[in-house]
């Protein structure tokens, strides 16, 4: 059935050997696409790595725990971030936000293109540890999809797949966004990795699944078949951090000097978040007052 939100699905399949999540994230890519004004390259490369995010949040324990992804391919579109919590939201944007391309040989939006193969993939998890866990692993395609995948194997050791994609209207907006992420167990037979992978070649796109109404659920029968055990759904939404308070404290860490410089030479000051565009405004008496108060 149609969906009217996002959300993450964790399954199992019959025998526990193989752990799976499936997303639709169609609105909070809507949302990165409407407040960036990506163009339909970006919004699909920006798009699948938020998916991703949101895959990546049905596994942190607690609201205050994040991912942060980075995906700096050496490509036109420069950098792409995305951060997701554990309370389940997802915020990110791309560096060139207005990228435009020939479709590739296969009729696709090139986001390969866009993303480049000269670079690294970059996740940060902050789980309330005394330190981050950071991995990397270079760029292997620029489809992102791949990439990931990629990266569980090399740098977490977790033979997976990944699928992730999204589609874009003419108008730009997003008609579908979502993806899977399949990890083998370590007890995992030979049988079920084979069935895993046979199911995820046979697969149709998940985009187009997604448009025509199926659900994360369905999504998961059609790899693991219909006795896939449901283990908890949580919903996806965009929300960002930020706030005037935030931003006036990176006005105050600037210092006096260029504080009072900045009062002589514009008398204002205008700062936008590159999470959310929002745009926050400081006017004469209230960068006097972050000047005054700065400590050096």
């Amino acid at each position: 059935m149609t969906q009217t939100r996002d959300y993450v699905v964790v399954a199992t399949s019959r025998d526990d050997s193989i752990l799976a999540y499936a997303a639709t994230t169609k609105h909070v890519v809507d949302e990165l696409q409407r407040r960036h004004d990506t163009w339909p390259v970006v919004t699909a490369a920006l798009g699948r790595v938020a998916t991703m995010g949101a895959l990546l949040t049905a596994g942190l324990k607690h609201p205050e725990h994040q991912v942060t992804l980075q995906v700096q391919g050496g490509g036109p579109v420069g950098k792409i971030v995305v951060v997701a919590t554990g309370l389940g939201t997802v915020k990110g944007y791309a560096d060139e936000p207005h990228l435009n391309f020939p479709l590739n040989e296969f009729g696709k939006l090139d986001v390969r293109r866009a993303v480049g193969q000269q670079g690294s993939l970059y996740v940060m998890k902050d789980l309330g540890l005394r330190e981050p866990y950071r991995g990397s692993v270079p760029i292997v395609s620029g489809e992102i999809g791949e990439d990931f995948t990629y990266y569980f194997a090399v740098s977490e050791q977790t033979p997976s797949a990944v699928a992730v994609g999204v589609l874009v209207a003419p108008d730009l907006s997003v008609l579908a966004a979502g993806g899977l992420l399949m990890q083998i167990l370590p007890d995992a037979s030979e049988e079920a990795i084979a069935d895993v992978e046979t199911g995820i070649a046979e697969l149709p796109q998940v985009t187009n699944l997604l448009f025509q109404g199926e659900d994360p659920e369905s999504l998961l029968r059609r790899v693991l078949g219909d006795d896939v055990k449901i283990l908890s759904r949580r919903p996806i939404t965009f929300a960002c951090s930020c706030s005037k308070e935030r931003l006036g404290r990176v006005l105050l860490s600037l210092g006096k000097q260029e504080l009072t410089d900045l009062l002589e030479e514009q008398g204002h000051a205008e700062l936008v978040c590159h999470f959310c565009s929002e745009r926050y405004w400081f006017d004469n008496e209230q960068l006097r007052e972050l000047r005054d108060s700065a400590k050096y």
